[in-house]
């Protein structure tokens, strides 16, 4: 048998020259947010070459758009914010099963 991971999602991604980390996350069962909710805490972390991770990308990204030709996920608009930078286009996070996705976001790639 293999052993296997479960993750709710990825908290951070890092560059450094040829290296990209990956942490990826677990909501906690015990620590909470000011909200009650449970908190993202780190679990593990993934470490690619660069080539290695471009490679994964592109992999994760051809099963996304077989999850979104399957229904399985949609993808709606992003509201705009009042000023945008110039050039950008920012699409709205999918939604699994019509419910809106939480924001994966790492300050690194904001």
């Amino acid at each position: 048998m293999h052993d296997e991971l479960y993750t709710d999602g990825v908290g951070e991604i890092t560059v450094s020259g040829t290296i990209v980390r990956v942490d990826l996350v677990s909501l906690s069962p015990t620590e909470r947010d000011a909200n009650g909710a449970p908190k993202s805490v780190f679990l593990q972390r993934l470490i690619f070459t660069l080539d290695g991770f471009a490679n994964s990308v592109e992999l994760m990204q051809k099963a996304f758009q077989g999850l979104v030709e399957a229904g399985a996920l949609t993808r709606t608009q992003r509201r705009q914010p009042a000023v945008s930078p110039v050039g950008s286009s920012r699409a709205e996070p999918p939604t699994i099963a019509g419910k809106p996705r939480t924001a994966n976001a790492s300050p690194n790639f904001c």
